[in-house]
């Protein structure tokens, strides 16, 4: 019989492992609805350039190794799993995986540290359907962890890291990022920004940080149905005011994936010397200890008191 814990299930967007999956890919991201060539060929093209695929899942897996680590070494009787949401390992399959090798309850964290209703809020329906296809658990989800002191030291370290590399740091604008969202999907109530400028205000307090702005990257199309500022007009008001320098802090990220490494690291840069800005952006957090402590912290309160949420 196997050995009952809880089931700490970290979950992440997911990203194809090749050219050849761009296309599933996208139909799953857009819920079932077929993408024409023209989309897949735009997405493909901008994995083709970072290199065919992301280590958005390899990332993942190590995360999830490092907070095992941490479990273990405490004695904490948990056992780390990964799910995406868009594609393999699939949240619900995940769920279905967990349930018989014994895990009496699950607790839920999305590598993201925002709530939105549209995107963490995907993540515990995926939770739930897995669920409905299996033996029902309690079930807790930690919707938002966007103050959690050791994320904002991480996130901090790394802002004060690439200001420091400036020669003149009074030329340089430090620059919040996360995903932007379809207006007509979130709520005059639902919680997404304000939690993105506290993170935002908490790391650049952190940092000794005197000025600084944020802007939302990855919209779709077409961009003013998305929540903006926008990152290019955001560049080019800062570039407008003097600024030859900017840091971006992508604040809603925890991994290098698409939204990073092309979205950031070439759009980004390309559109930034095309007015005379040089772009460049904090490492992202992936498995750094100072960022595994964040997760454990996090998780830790729920393991012993799982219950499910209605």
């Amino acid at each position: 019989m196997a050995e009952q814990h809880v089931a700490v299930l970290l979950m992440a967007y997911g990203s194809p492992n090749s050219l050849e999956e761009v296309g599933e890919y996208l139909r799953q991201v857009r819920g079932g609805r077929s993408p024409t060539p023209a989309e897949i060929e735009r997405l493909r093209e901008r994995y083709r350039r970072v290199g065919g695929q992301t280590p958005l899942l390899r990332i993942t897996l190590e995360q999830a190794d490092a907070l095992q680590h941490r479990f273990d070494r405490d004695h904490v009787p948990a056992r780390v799993h990964v799910g995406m949401k868009h594609w393999h390992p699939f949240i619900e399959e995940t769920v279905q995986n967990i349930i018989p090798e014994g895990a009496s309850s699950i607790v839920g964290l999305a590598l993201a540290p925002h709530y939105s209703k549209l995107s963490i809020g995907g993540y515990e329906e995926a939770v739930r359907r897995g669920l409905d296809k299996t033996k029902a658990v309690p079930f807790s989800m930690i919707r938002s962890w966007h103050t959690q002191p050791h994320l904002i030291q991480a996130l901090a370290h790394r802002v004060r890291t690439g200001l420091d590399t400036t020669e003149k740091p009074s030329d340089e604008a430090l620059l919040f990022t996360a995903h932007s969202l379809p207006k007509r999907f979130v709520s005059e109530d639902d919680p997404y920004f304000a939690q993105l400028n506290e993170t935002s205000r908490l790391v650049a307090d952190r940092a000794r940080v005197g000025f600084w702005d944020f802007a939302f990257q990855s919209a779709g199309q077409p961009a003013d149905s998305w929540l903006g500022p926008q990152i290019k007009e955001k560049i080019a008001e800062l570039s407008g005011k003097g600024f030859r320098e900017m840091l971006i802090c992508p604040v809603g990220f925890v991994s290098d994936h698409l939204e990073i490494l092309y979205d950031l690291d070439i759009e980004a840069k390309e559109y930034g010397l095309s007015l005379g800005v040089r772009v460049t952006r904090t490492q992202s957090l992936n498995d750094d200890p100072e960022f595994i402590s964040a997760i454990a912290e996090t998780v830790r309160p729920f393991l012993s008191s799982t219950v499910a949420i209605a």
